[in-house]
C-alpha cells in the first residue's frame, strides 16, 4: 500500500483488514487470495465474494465532484456486505443525464477518486444511462442508492431482484448535490 503512495494510515486499515480475513480464512489457506481488494479486478473480486459465501454490495451513480454526501452513501452501503463495488457513468452517460455541461470531473479522475476510499473495493464505468447491463454481470446481492431516491423504484430494481438482489436506498446526507454546488459555483463566479 505504501509502496503504491497510499497513506500510512490507509496502509495500517489494509493491513488490520487483510490480517483479519487472513484468520477468518483459516490462516495459510486464504493466501491463494489477494490481501488487497483494491489491487483485484473488480469482476473478479465479485466472482470470489460470492465463491466464499459473501455478501456483494454495488452502488451507483455519477459521482460528479465528489462529496460529503456521496462519502455518507457509500460508507453505509459498504457496512452491508463483504465487498462495494461502484458502477459509474461514464462522461458521455452523464452528459445524456445531466446536460452537455457535466460532468465537471472526467471519469478517469472520478473513478480514481472513488477508488481511493476505503470503503470502496472496485470501481467499474458503464456508458448506458442505466448500469443493468454491468449489474447482470455482477450480480450484487445489495444494490445501494442514496436517499434521494426513497419512495421511486428505479429502473434496474426489476433485474436486481430476479437473482434474488436486494434495492436498497440509505439514509441522503442533506445538503449536499453536485448539481446545486455547481450552481452555487457558476452563480458565485458569474458575480465576480
Amino acid at each position: 500500500m505504501l509502496g503504491t503512495g497510499r497513506l500510512p494510515s490507509h496502509a495500517i486499515a489494509a493491513a488490520v483488514d487483510a490480517a483479519t480475513r487472513y484468520v477468518a480464512a483459516g490462516g495459510p489457506a486464504s493466501l491463494t487470495t489477494p490481501p488487497n481488494p483494491h489491487s483485484a479486478d473488480p469482476r473478479a473480486l465479485a466472482a470470489r465474494v460470492r465463491k466464499q459465501g459473501g455478501k456483494l454490495v454495488g452502488a451507483g451513480g455519477c459521482f460528479d465532484l465528489l462529496h460529503a454526501g456521496h462519502l455518507s452513501v457509500l460508507e453505509q452501503a459498504r457496512q452491508l456486505g463483504d465487498a462495494l463495488i461502484v458502477c459509474i457513468n461514464s462522461d458521455d452517460s452523464v452528459r445524456r443525464l445531466k446536460g452537455t455541461s457535466r460532468p465537471a470531473v472526467g471519469e478517469q479522475e472520478r473513478a480514481a477518486l472513488l477508488a481511493a476510499l476505503d470503503c470502496v473495493d472496485g470501481v467499474l464505468v458503464f456508458t448506458e444511462d442505466t448500469p443493468e447491463r454491468l449489474l447482470a454481470e455482477l450480480r450484487p446481492d445489495i444494490w445501494v442508492k442514496g436517499g434521494d431516491y426513497a419512495g421511486r423504484r428505479l429502473p434496474e430494481a426489476d433485474l436486481v431482484e430476479s437473482w434474488g438482489g436486494e434495492v436498497v436506498t440509505v439514509p441522503y446526507l442533506d445538503g449536499h448535490s453536485t448539481t446545486t454546488r455547481i450552481d452555487q459555483l457558476t452563480q458565485r463566479a458569474g458575480a465576480r
